[in-house]
């Protein structure tokens, strides 16, 4: 991430405030969570120059409950949408559906086929062992 991509959410992401165990860098986990779902490894896999993989996690987590990850998102589509760098037209949602056979669900084949098939019953001569 670039210093410009980076001061563009900096300020959705919350401030510091020095209690406790010293905090990892915004930046650097922010960098780590982007790593995770482009390289589609799992969170423990995370190269240590973005810091613990449970800092990361849990960080992700927490943002993404009290809805940080959505308020960036949003500042950040605001300000591109402003400077005209985002075409619209090109995210329209197409989609095609086909109807699978009955039979592609696990219901009946062939002559069984229809809505008021008879259930089958057991025939009296059957008996269990």
């Amino acid at each position: 991430m670039t210093n410009e991509q980076f001061e563009r959410i900096e300020e959705a992401l919350p401030e510091v405030d020095g209690r406790g165990r010293p905090y990892e860098d915004h930046r650097k986990v922010v960098n780590g969570i982007f790593w995770v779902p482009r390289s589609g490894a799992p969170w423990r896999d995370l190269p240590e120059r973005y810091g613990s993989w449970r800092a990361a996690h849990d960080r992700f987590r927490r943002w993404a409950e009290d809805g940080t990850l959505q308020s960036a998102a949003w500042k950040l589509q605001g300000e591109l949408d402003a400077e005209g760098r985002i075409d619209w037209e090109q995210l329209g949602a197409h989609s095609t559906t086909i109807r699978a056979s009955r039979s592609a669900a696990g219901g009946p084949l062939g002559a069984e086929k229809g809505p008021n098939q008879p259930r089958r019953r057991r025939s009296k001569s059957c008996t269990r062992i």
